[in-house]
């Protein structure tokens, strides 16, 4: 599968430059800007797999751009900038940047970047996929042990009586432990 990439570079010059680059090697370059605040509308819009930015650009400046594209979790993205101050790498680093390349930069250097960048990104994708499952099961069993307390208190079940229930309930309509949680605590469902 092809690496889909946005450039957002103001110097017409480097864009070129970077897109013959990285087209040489593989990647499909699907937009270009030269402004921030057009990147961000071509990253949502097209939604590629990384976003290589400059730091200074006119009217939103890259870093911006990061911070919006990193929050919005959209793609990888790649700094690439003539600035090497630790202070600067450390606000890309917090803008959400995954990888920061310094210019002028060499074939060899930029590849290993944006591999690094789109290899985070998955990272950081898989992890959110784990943190949304394990709030659904948590906010599953909060509710089941509210089913249950309620099971307990108003029909005089034990606590396993009551998961119990819930849990052939569930099997007997065949749906979640949740759904029949849910209308129990609703006051929908009673044994």
């Amino acid at each position: 599968m092809t690496i889909r990439v946005v450039i957002a570079e103001d110097e017409a010059i480097i864009r070129l430059d970077l897109k013959e680059s990285l087209e040489e090697e593989g990647y499909e370059v699907v937009g270009e800007a030269g402004r921030g605040d057009h990147a961000i509308e071509l990253v949502r819009t097209l939604r590629p797999d990384l976003v290589i930015l400059d730091i200074k650009m006119p009217v939103v400046d890259g870093l911006t751009a990061a911070r919006t594209i990193a929050n919005e979790r959209i793609c990888g993205v790649l700094m690439l900038t003539a600035f090497s101050q630790r202070e600067i790498i450390e606000e890309a680093r917090d803008a959400g940047a995954l990888a920061y390349l310094v210019k002028p930069f060499q074939k060899n250097d930029l590849i290993p970047a944006i591999e690094v960048a789109i290899g985070r990104f998955r990272e950081l994708q898989s992890l959110d996929g784990e943190v949304d499952a394990l709030g659904e099961q948590l906010e599953s069993r909060k509710i089941i042990d509210r089913a249950k307390g309620v099971l307990i208190d108003e029909c005089g079940f034990r606590e396993q009586e009551a998961f119990t229930f819930i849990q052939r309930s569930a099997m007997s309509e065949r749906c979640r432990m949740r759904d029949v949680a849910e209308r129990i605590v609703a006051g929908t469902l009673r044994p």
